[in-house]
């Protein structure tokens, strides 16, 4: 938990200041029961209406003082505790902005979620609990300690039975809770998995009417967490009570021994009544350090969980510099990858050149490795071995930031973001005019349908999109990656839900825009690509050849089959 010292040192002196109020809050509450014993056996014992007015008047402003140092504790520890828990959040998510992919994949999108909300919420929750109750209850329990043995040695042994006992029960209590709390954590991600995936897929569920299924799936999901829940649940129910039954036979034991040193004169009642107030008080703190013990396993599980987090390395970077002048020119020099925990090789040797403005397609079977290597040019993953250069630079040698201000990428799946259709577009170039975003949709074959819309570029689009269709999607993604106007643009099968006639317009309008621009084109559909300057065929991770569409045709035999399963025998014999 070493990314908490920040926080210590930024939230220190306001910490600090909120455990002083509660000191002077805890000194008020330990004075009170001995000023009612001598109220007791000097005032009443006296008759004296003078004293214990005195006195009465005393507890009243001490009670006055405590009100005040507690009001002003929290305050300060509420404002504390919330501005740690938002610092806290930001830098998590701000961390998880830097991961790499494959971090990304191992830590799991679900679980993400988790930690960035439910987990940052248990930390802050105990930092508040600090600050209120739970460092006052040690001061309870030592000062009250203190003063009942002050008040009468011989009822202080009865404390030294009673608080190793509780001392061991909050021990075993804190050593059994941690794992079962760190299972709940872990059960609240599978909860979150199963209903992050159910709300991505929705259409599909209704599709198939398979909502029995998914209904049976959760259930049995949160049954795990239900029951890991309980076990966690019942194993604090037994310590607590325990706890208790423990301090009330201590104080039924000071009663017996109390009064029959009163009856031989040895003690007066008042004593007998500020003990017994001693021992309530300690009876709440040893509660109450229970209850913060309990509350520390569930933030220590959560702590451990958002320090994973931290913890994660960044992808080494470079620092920021000049890049040299260049035009897109692109290199794979012998390229081979695999994803992390994988043995198999996703792409095995690869080595081309695309220069620039030259429009490259890369075709293959489904899992034959073309998105895997256009993710690599991004510096989304790292390659196991090779080298890929940009303008003649190992892309390792360049920051990331300015690598990918050199490239815009339409991926497989196209992805809008809450706001307008401006805003959408604009998330390619943040000053981009009006005209260059109505010219980006333009070339997308995104303008006419804008147009149709009621509110036009202003219109708002849901989470997600869902108020478009797939081939809309398709062509905003594609907007915002053309008002970028980057040196290399990459087209991830991003015209898969686009019809073949919006398809031609739209790759005879970006031979008019993009000349000069390196493009890679991944497709599934030959008559994507047979217009493209050269063809790469990807065959398991392997490259099967690279040519012109004819060229590939006379001596690629993946390429003929591909063409054989789209447009039949003839196109070979013709």
């Amino acid at each position: 938990m070493g990314f908490l010292r920040k926080y210590m040192r930024a939230y220190g002196k306001p910490f600090s200041i909120a455990l002083l109020f509660l000191t002077f809050e805890a000194l008020c509450d330990l004075l009170q029961p001995t000023i009612m014993a001598h109220i007791i056996d000097v005032g009443i014992a006296n008759q004296d209406m003078g004293y214990v007015l005195r006195m009465g008047g005393l507890m009243l402003g001490i009670t006055a003082l405590g009100a005040t140092a507690a009001s002003t504790r929290n305050i300060v520890s509420s404002r504390v505790s919330q501005h740690f828990g938002a610092d806290l959040r930001l830098d998590l998510f701000q961390k998880v902005q830097s991961l790499s992919f494959t971090s990304i994949d191992k830590l799991d999108r679900a679980s993400l979620v988790t930690r960035l909300t439910n987990d940052v919420t248990q930390v802050q929750m105990f930092v508040n609990g600090l600050m209120r109750i739970f460092v006052k209850a040690p001061l309870l329990c030592l000062g009250g300690l203190i003063m009942a043995a002050r008040l009468n040695a011989h009822l202080g042994l009865v404390l030294a039975v009673v608080v190793p006992v509780v001392a061991l029960l909050i021990v075993l209590n804190m050593k059994l809770g941690f794992p079962l709390f760190a299972k709940v954590q872990q059960a609240l991600d599978r909860v979150n998995g199963v209903m992050r995936e159910y709300l991505s897929g929705v259409r599909v569920v209704k599709a198939f009417n398979r909502f029995d299924y998914e209904v049976e799936k959760f259930q049995r999901t949160n049954a795990d967490l239900q029951a890991v829940s309980v076990s966690a649940a019942r194993m604090m129910a037994i310590f607590s009570p325990a706890i208790m039954l423990v301090v009330n036979l201590g104080i039924v034991i000071v009663l017996w021994i109390g009064g029959s040193r009163v009856d031989s004169g040895q003690m007066q009642v008042g004593e007998i009544v500020a003990f017994i107030n001693y021992m309530t008080q300690i009876l709440f703190s040893l509660m109450m350090i229970s209850m913060v013990f309990t509350m520390f396993v569930r933030a220590k599980a959560s702590a451990e969980r958002i320090g994973e987090v931290f913890r994660e390395p960044a992808p080494a970077d470079a620092e920021m510099a000049p890049l040299p002048a260049g035009q897109g020119r692109i290199d794979f020099r012998d390229v081979s990858f695999s994803y992390e925990g994988t043995s198999a090789p996703v792409l095995k040797h690869i080595s081309f050149t695309c220069l620039p403005g030259e429009t490259l397609a890369i075709i293959g079977s489904t899992g034959s490795g073309k998105s895997s290597l256009v993710h690599l040019l991004p510096r989304f993953y790292e390659v196991d071995s090779g080298s890929i250069q940009i303008d003649g630079v190992d892309i390792r040698q360049m920051n990331a930031g300015q690598l990918r201000q050199k490239i815009a990428i339409v991926p497989q799946k196209a992805t809008l973001f809450t706001g307008t259709v401006t805003e959408n577009i604009r998330w390619g170039k943040e000053d981009a005019a009006a005209e260059e975003v109505e010219q980006a949709a333009r070339i997308a074959q995104a303008h006419d349908f804008i147009a149709a819309l009621p509110e036009q570029y202003n219109a708002r689009i849901g989470q997600g999109g869902v108020n478009f269709s797939g081939g809309q999607k398709q062509r905003l993604s594609i907007a915002r990656a053309l008002v970028r106007k980057p040196e290399i643009l990459i087209l991830d099968d991003s015209t898969s839900a686009v019809d073949v006639a919006t398809e031609a317009n739209m790759r005879q309008s970006l031979k008019e825009y993009a000349e000069g621009l390196t493009c890679i084109l991944i497709a599934q559909r030959i008559t994507s690509v047979m217009d493209a300057d050269r063809i790469l065929v990807l065959d398991r991770g392997e490259i099967a050849g690279i040519g012109t569409h004819e060229e590939l045709l006379a001596s690629c035999s993946v390429y003929q089959e591909i063409c054989r399963s789209q447009f039949g025998q003839e196109v070979l014999a013709g």
